[in-house]
């Protein structure tokens, strides 16, 4: 079984972010395991908070799983935590510390057998560039490697606070794979049955080429 994957472009934990609704009835569960790695220097417990709050509001318990670290994602209790998540949001900050984190750990090994068990795993901002191969490099709108959940994909959030000269650059740099920019507070969805839905604004390019969802990569 291949569960539910959410690539969302940022505004996570606020009323900007509906889809969440959506992923806890998919997850069919009301508690949410909150991975405040990319924001591991910018003060993760208050990202934890708001997580709570807003999941609150919603119905559901949103509980933090402090990996911070390289160490802290090969934690046998942390692991396990994940393992037997039904719903795990990774949150946004830095996606560079993020990959460095998670990339072959025990930990990320988890995230996947919860995909590949039927679980729902949601990444928010840096948490959406990381699960995709290539990844965008935040630094200068290029390209490296990501985790590669999904791929043949690169994710460019919050695509709406880029500059059109920016995002130009950035398709012309893509090369064999595809490129979706979402606007802060949009989804792109890979579905339980391998097919992609959008909430919110989503384009998909080929290059500079705008295509249809159809194009995406399955699971």
């Amino acid at each position: 079984m291949t569960g539910t994957i959410a690539l969302v472009g940022g505004g996570e934990f606020t009323p900007a972010c509906p889809i969440d609704r959506d992923l806890l009835e998919a997850a069919g569960t009301d508690r949410v395991l909150v991975l405040p790695t990319g924001a591991a220097y910018e003060h993760p417990d208050r990202l934890v908070a708001m997580a709570a709050a807003w999941f609150e509001t919603l119905g559901a318990r949103a509980e933090g799983l402090p990996v911070l670290a390289r160490p802290d994602a090969s934690r046998p209790e942390l692991v396990d935590a994940v393992r037997a998540s039904r719903f795990t949001y990774l949150a946004g900050g830095s996606p560079m510390h993020l990959r460095s984190v998670l990339k072959e750990t025990p930990v990320w090994e988890a995230i996947v057998e919860a995909v590949n068990s039927g679980g729902v795993v949601a990444g928010a901002a840096a948490g959406a560039m990381v699960l995709t191969d290539p990844m965008v490099d935040p630094r200068g709108g290029a390209f490296t490697l990501g985790l590669g959940l999904l791929r043949g994909l690169a994710v460019i959030p919050a695509a709406d606070q880029w500059s059109p000269e920016r995002l130009h650059r950035t398709k012309e740099l893509s090369h064999g794979f595809l490129l979706a920019a979402l606007r802060t507070g949009s989804a792109l969805v890979h579905e339980r049955d391998g097919r992609w839905s959008a909430h919110g604004e989503v384009a998909v390019f080929d290059g500079a080429e705008e295509v249809g969802f159809d194009r995406l990569p399955r699971l």
